[in-house]
């Protein structure tokens, strides 16, 4: 919302300088009641636009137009501001790459939108103790992406899951880098800071069940 500016009987302060907003000239220091009367000949406000000064600094305008002008340019900015969607894809650590193909396609395409993306691997039971085979998964994917994608957050552990965090970009040193970004990470829970740094997911992807039965047929 715009913050609202004193004007005319609003402006408490005894003295004031003013300025012509249409030529940007100095008109010189005044009590706001002059100023104002100045200001009305010309069917104009008295605007104060910089009350801690010393004294106040107001501006002869048309405060109507002038708050038109400033809204208008506010909603275009905040048309033009990017916003960026986390979205998330879910497998399994023993997904053949093959399958896990499929998914990078969709990947590529909300990295190409300046979305991030947040890859989890999902153990089930005893899987956890096998996460190396998820880590090895992670570091796959990170290196085919690398030409696009950025490892913004190597791998951590979030309950029975790892989960990697890819920004658009791609990866400083290429997909050799980016895999031992992934590789040489240690595994272990995210610390508060990270955890609070971790993005929320606007949208996830879980297409787990589907590619095992998939991977199952095939074999």
């Amino acid at each position: 919302m715009t913050d609202r500016l004193r004007v005319n009987e609003q402006i408490r302060a005894r003295e004031v300088r003013v300025i012509d907003d249409a030529s940007g000239k100095q008109i010189g220091i005044l009590p706001p009641r002059e100023a104002i009367a100045m200001a009305r000949e010309r069917n104009l406000d008295l605007v104060e636009v910089a009350a801690n000064a010393n004294p106040p600094v107001c501006r002869i305008m048309d405060y109507g137009k002038f708050q038109y002008e400033r809204t208008k340019k506010e909603r275009e900015a905040k048309k033009a501001q990017k916003v960026i969607e986390v979205k998330e894809v879910r497998i399994r650590p023993k997904t053949a790459m093959y399958h896990v193909g499929f998914k990078l396609n969709r990947v590529r395409d909300w990295l190409k939108r300046g979305n991030k993306v947040k890859i989890r691997i999902l153990f089930r039971a005893r899987e956890i103790t096998h996460s190396q085979l998820g880590r090895e998964t992670l570091a796959e994917i990170a290196g085919d992406l690398a030409d696009i994608a950025t490892v913004e957050q190597a791998p951590l552990m979030d309950g029975k899951s790892l989960v990697m965090l890819l920004g658009p970009g791609p990866h400083k040193g290429g997909a050799e880098a980016a895999r031992r970004a992934v590789s040489n990470a240690r595994i272990r829970p995210p610390t508060e800071e990270q955890r609070a740094a971790m993005p929320a997911s606007t949208s996830v992807e879980d297409e787990t069940e589907t590619v095992e039965t998939a991977s199952e047929s095939v074999a």
